[in-house]
């Protein structure tokens, strides 16, 4: 059986920068919490005129331009969105028209900020099939557009950004060696969009806040490290592997005191866990790919490393995945 190996990577985020200051339709007293409470002290925000495609296939183009693949030898397209163009078709199949990828099957997942690690999963899965030479798994997501303008406990947090991976089939001893993935249904409505869909359409709505995403914050933390924690040691104990063998943690970007009390409960230096959130924000599953592509480009992670990636989200999900780089 051959390996899912990372053959490149890519990322793209919109060029606006929104700092915690400009968000001034915020009381000024409130705008310091902000970064003491999450650790963010910027995001970026897309222009009204593009989509949630339109940055995936930005990240996708960069991805494939790095190593010179041809567009329509991709076999797949795998889109991980919980921010999607429409309700229906699947986002995908405009990233596959737009790249030019016509021989390639495209689909979407939503796993929510969960999603990179199920996505990777999934095109692991498809890979060791056999029935797939490569795929292009990309995450991108707009939340800029989902969320409430004046809601303090969500707009602040977020950001819009892509990230993208090709995985090749290989016989190296690089590539995906295990994932572990969970769900808990029974609180699903802690993180949600509550209309939109056949359980509340639209003419249903009692508000017009029901059609932006909302999280109940505190629960979310406790949900967020602990089973942030303990999906890592599962991870690894079903991988026969120690936390002394890897090389780094790629947690998905929400919080950093989330990320810096995962590592403590792991007993982890924190210098081992990457964080870009203080300049994007939660991109929610697009998250772990930008930050794996910048740590990629900026050979801070290199070929061979010993790699976990990690996310927590909607479900309430939450997941993580061993790779050789």
């Amino acid at each position: 059986m051959k390996n899912s190996v990372i053959f490149s990577t890519g990322s793209y985020l919109p060029e606006s920068a929104v700092s915690n200051a400009e968000l001034t339709h915020f009381p000024a007293s409130s705008l310091k919490l902000i970064a003491e409470k999450t650790g963010i002290l910027s995001r970026r925000i897309a222009p009204e005129e593009e989509c949630t495609s339109d940055l995936a296939i930005k990240a996708a183009r960069r991805c494939l331009q790095k190593v010179g693949f041809p567009v329509k030898q991709v076999q797949g397209i795998v889109l991980s969105t919980s921010s999607p163009d429409r309700m229906q078709p699947a986002t995908a199949t405009r990233v596959q028209h737009e790249l030019g990828a016509i021989n390639a099957f495209a689909f979407d997942i939503n796993s929510v900020c969960s999603g990179s690690t199920y996505g990777i999963c999934v095109v692991d899965a498809l890979i060791k099939s056999g029935q797939f030479a490569n795929i292009l798994f990309i995450a991108s997501e707009m939340y800029s557009k989902i969320l409430h303008k004046r809601d303090f406990c969500t707009f602040p947090l977020f950001g819009d950004g892509a990230g993208a991976i090709l995985f090749r089939a290989g016989n190296s001893n690089r590539g995906v060696y295990h994932s572990c993935l969970r769900t808990d249904g029974s609180n699903s409505g802690a993180i949600c969009v509550p209309a939109g869909g056949t359980m509340l359409p639209f003419e249903k709505m009692t508000s017009p806040r029901m059609a932006h995403f909302k999280m109940h914050g505190t629960a979310v933390f406790d949900f967020a490290t602990t089973k942030g924690t303990e999906v890592i040691l599962e991870l690894l104990g079903e991988a026969g592997m120690g936390l002394s063998e890897i090389d780094w943690f790629i947690t998905h970007q929400a919080n950093i005191n989330i990320i810096e009390t995962i590592a403590s409960r792991l007993n982890v230096s924190k210098e081992k866990f990457l964080v870009n959130l203080d300049k994007y924000g939660n991109t929610a599953s697009a998250s772990v790919l930008v930050a794996l592509d910048e740590a990629i480009s900026g050979n801070m992670i290199r070929e061979g490393d010993l790699v976990v990636t990690s996310a927590f989200g909607g479900g309430l999900s939450w997941g993580a995945n061993l790779i050789r780089i």
